[in-house]
């Protein structure tokens, strides 16, 4: 599987965020998109979820499923939590299966460390607690591409440990990830993009 971008311009706002921006990352691979504040690093992981269209480019997918778009076999975990507080734990990830398409296999509170806390409701979590239950959801049912935005906003080092065996071993099943980020993510081989100016 290869993601690729090609000449992609971005326009949020009536400001162009960024023009020309090419890239491509292939299975086992992560890119990580680096830059200052407002270079358009979530931005870009917006437009690959379908969620922004650019102004101009290609974004392609080779080796994917044919009949699903690339927002269908990606996962996107931005800034906000898309939690419920008044569901449980265990309820909030209950929908993002039932949404996403349960698969069955890992026990995806168990791999973020919130098994012993499935039944408290989600607005009793702290912030690093909500964000492992945001990313329990890329565990909880499998899709090839993970896009990433700060995902180590709020974790402690146990938490950030945590999170790159995860990241590890989705690359080593051939899934890849690209996350926008101000910081190392404790993966030992990356590729860096990194947006600079617009460019």
């Amino acid at each position: 599987m290869r993601l690729s971008g090609s000449e992609l311009v971005c326009v949020r706002g009536g400001r162009e965020v960024f023009r020309n921006l090419s890239f491509a990352v292939g299975s086992g691979e992560a890119l990580l998109v680096t830059g200052r504040n407002g270079a358009g690093k979530s931005s870009l992981l917006r437009l690959l979820a379908g969620l922004l269209r650019p102004l101009a480019g290609q974004i392609g997918l080779e080796g994917g499923d044919p009949e699903l778009t690339i927002a269908e076999q990606a996962h996107y975990v931005g800034h906000q939590d898309a939690l419920k507080p008044s569901l449980s734990v265990a309820e909030n990830l209950a929908f993002w299966r039932d949404l996403l398409g349960d698969r069955g296999g890992t026990d995806a509170l168990a791999a973020v460390g919130l098994d012993g806390l499935a039944g408290l409701p989600a607005a009793y979590l702290s912030a690093g607690q909500r964000r492992r239950l945001s990313l329990a959801r890329v565990v909880a049912v499998a899709r090839p591409i993970w896009l990433l935005d700060e995902p180590t906003s709020a974790l402690d080092a146990a938490a950030q440990a945590m999170l790159a065996g995860l990241m590890r071993a989705h690359l080593g099943g051939g899934g890849l990830i690209l996350a926008a980020t101000h910081g190392p993510v404790g993966l030992e081989r990356v590729t860096e993009l990194r947006l600079d100016g617009g460019r």
